[in-house]
C-alpha cells in the first residue's frame, strides 16, 4: 500500500505527512515558558560568531539551494553540544504535559528496515517505499507499538515535528537555531570543508558519523556500529565541541525553506541522518540542506537548541 507525500521534495530523506492524512488542530499546545536549569545549560557551548563562508559552489542538489558560496555574518550565540536526547525530552513532557503531534495524529514514519519481519503491512511513501507510516509510532515508541526508549535515553529524540521542537525550545527559554547559525556551528571553524572534520568521509578508515554503509536500502553492513540512531554524544566532536552535526538525525532549523521557485511553510532540516548514503542522498555534507513540513515527523528527525548570548 502506498501514499503520495504532499510534494516530492525529499521523501528519501525524511517522509512528509501527506495532504490526505487527518489533521490535528492547527494550534500546537503551549507548554508555557520555563527557565532552563543550570545542568542543562552545561550541555551548551557559547560561540563568538563572526563571518564565515556558507554554502557551496560544488552543488549536488541544485533545487535544494545549496549554493552559491556567500559570506554570512552570525552574532554570538550558544548551541547544544548535541541533539536533544530522549531523557531531556522526557523531562520536558513530564514538566509541561506536552503531547507531540505524532501522538495526536496517531502515526509517524518509520524506516522499514527497523520494523520486525512479523510487522503488519503498513502504508509506504511513493518514491521512497522504505518509509512506512506506522500507527502508534511516536517519540516514546520509535518503531511503533511494543517498542520503547528505556534503553536509549541517551539517543536523540525522534518523531518530533518542527512545532514540537519549537515548543520544547520555548519552554526551555531557548529557540531553534537559524540555518546560518547551524552551519557556522557545524563547520567548527573549518573553511568550506565537506565534513565537520575535513574532506574524507572516513579518514584513515575511521568512522566519524552515523550514516548508511552498504547498499541502500536493503543492506547495511553496520561498519559504524549502528542501524538506527546512535547516542547523542557518539563519535568525536568537531572543533567547537559539537557531536553528530552530520549523520544520526536530521535537525530542525528555525528558517522557512526558500530555494529558488519554492514557496510554502516547509522548514529547513540540516545534517543528514543514519539513512544517508552517497548512492542516493549525500546530504550529510556541510552545505547540504533540505526541508519538511512543520507537522511532519519521522524516525530520523530530531533537533538541537540555540540561545542568545547576553
Amino acid at each position: 500500500m502506498t501514499t503520495d507525500p504532499r510534494s516530492p521534495r525529499a521523501p528519501c530523506c525524511a517522509a512528509e505527512r501527506g495532504a490526505g492524512r487527518a489533521k490535528v488542530p492547527a494550534a500546537v499546545p503551549d507548554p508555557g515558558p520555563r527557565r532552563i536549569a543550570n545542568a542543562e545549560r552545561d550541555t551548551m557551548v557559547s560561540l563568538p560568531g563572526g563571518t564565515f563562508l556558507m554554502g557551496t559552489d560544488e552543488v549536488v542538489f541544485p533545487d535544494d539551494g545549496e549554493g552559491p558560496v556567500r559570506e554570512v555574518a552570525v552574532s554570538p550565540f550558544a548551541t547544544d553540544r548535541h541533539a536533544v536526547s530522549n531523557a531531556r525530552f522526557a523531562a520536558f513532557v513530564k514538566g509541561s504535559g506536552y503531547v507531540t503531534e505524532a501522538e495526536r495524529f496517531g502515526s509517524s514514519f518509520v524506516f522499514v528496515g527497523l520494523l520486525p519481519e512479523s510487522f503488519a503491512d503498513t502504508p509506504a511513501v511513493v518514491g521512497a517505499t522504505w518509509w512506512r507510516e506506522v500507527a502508534g509510532a511516536d517519540w516514546r515508541h520509535p518503531v511503533g507499538p511494543g517498542s520503547g526508549i528505556e534503553d536509549r535515553m541517551d539517543h536523540p529524540v525522534v518523531h518530533v515535528t518542527w512545532n514540537d521542537a519549537a515548543a520544547y525550545a520555548a519552554w526551555s527559554g531557548l529557540r531553534l537555531p537559524t540555518e546560518a547559525e547551524w552551519e557556522y556551528a557545524a563547520r567548527g571553524g573549518l573553511v568550506q570543508a565537506r565534513f565537520p572534520w575535513g574532506e574524507e568521509l572516513t579518514p584513515g578508515g575511521r568512522h566519524m558519523c552515523n550514516v548508511w554503509q552498504g547498499t541502500f536500502p536493503t543492506v547495511n553492513t553496520l561498519d559504524d556500529g549502528y542501524l538506527g540512531t546512535a547516542p547523542v554524544d557518539a563519535f568525536p566532536p568537531n572543533a567547537f565541541g559539537l557531536h553528530n552535526v552530520v549523520g544520526n538525525v536530521w535537525e530542525w532549523c528555525a528558517d522557512v525553506f526558500e530555494p529558488p521557485g519554492v514557496a510554502g511553510d516547509a522548514r529547513v532540516i540540516r545534517g543528514g541522518s543514519y539513512l544517508c548514503h552517497e548512492s542516493y542522498c549525500s546530504r550529510y555534507r556541510m552545505a547540504a540542506r533540505t526541508s519538511n513540513t512543520p507537522d511532519s515527523s519521522t524516525g530520523n528527525m530530531g533537533f538541537r537548541c540555540a540561545g542568545d548570548v547576553r
